[in-house]
């Protein structure tokens, strides 16, 4: 669970409407013409740019941002140097078993890779085409939320012309003049507020997650690839802590020494 996710998207809420009840009523904010006009508006043009297929995932998509288990990258290298170390004293077909035991389906690839004897360059192309396409499908989710950001605002001004068009048309009946005001605005608030205090949050909370899963993956491929050129397992560590940042490598150092005084 996000922590920082649901408790941005909490204050984002409370804020708007502790603002709107300060100043008013939330009855005043509500409009059913204003919703079908946004909500309903952006979601047949979603339809229309998106297939069927990619939509009906966009719920699995948004839960990402809000449900994360993060994976601690100094237990990935640590894990690789465990499988460096089993290579170099058994050999490489000692990690089969290892291999068809782990969790996380891009080592376990890469381990059968290895220990099937699959050539380096050949081991590196198929696990960096799995790469290239694990990060289009993320892309393929962020767009959706991509253009809902940037199609909601358009249906606020749409909404926003007709009440100012339906105020004109009806300026001689003061009586109008109120919920056709209330239309031309609060359009642009609702299709602002989707774009500014959702859409765009998740996107760019979605791309920092896919970000480090694209770079957690890039680590294994590279350790895993290091395994099968035998290297030391002691440059492969220090190769692979090239990925994280300085504060993660003082922190491994530190774990080391302490281990080692043990």
């Amino acid at each position: 669970m996000d922590i920082a996710t649901i408790f941005g998207f909490v204050l984002v809420i409370g804020f708007t409407v502790s603002s709107i009840m300060e100043s008013g009523s939330i009855g005043s904010f509500w409009n059913l013409p204003s919703v079908f006009i946004v909500i309903g508006g952006t979601s047949a043009a979603t339809m229309l740019a998106f297939p069927m297929e990619n939509l009906k995932d966009l719920g699995k998509v948004i839960k990402k941002a809000f449900l994360h288990k993060p994976v601690e990258q100094d237990l990935i290298i640590k894990e690789i140097i465990e499988l460096a170390n089993i290579a170099r004293k058994d050999g490489l077909l000692a990690l089969e078993e290892y291999g068809s035991e782990s969790e996380d389906e891009f080592m376990k690839k890469g381990i059968m890779l290895i220990v099937d004897g699959t050539d380096p360059e050949l081991a590196r192309n198929i696990l960096e085409t799995e790469l290239i396409f694990l990060e289009e499908r993320h892309s393929e989710g962020v767009g959706i939320i991509d253009m809902i950001g940037a199609i909601a605002p358009g249906f606020g001004m749409i909404g926003t012309l007709i009440g100012l068009i339906n105020l004109l048309k009806d300026l001689d009946d003061p009586s109008s003049i109120g919920p056709n005001m209330s239309v031309a605005l609060l359009t642009t608030f609702y299709g602002s507020f989707i774009a500014s205090g959702i859409c765009q949050p998740i996107s760019q909370k979605l791309n920092l997650r896919s970000a480090e899963e694209i770079l957690l993956k890039e680590l294994m491929l590279e350790g895993l690839l290091s395994i099968q050129a035998g290297e030391n397992p002691r440059t492969i560590e220090d190769k692979l802590k090239t990925f994280v940042s300085p504060k993660v490598r003082r922190n491994m150092d530190k774990l080391e020494q302490a281990e080692g005084g043990a």
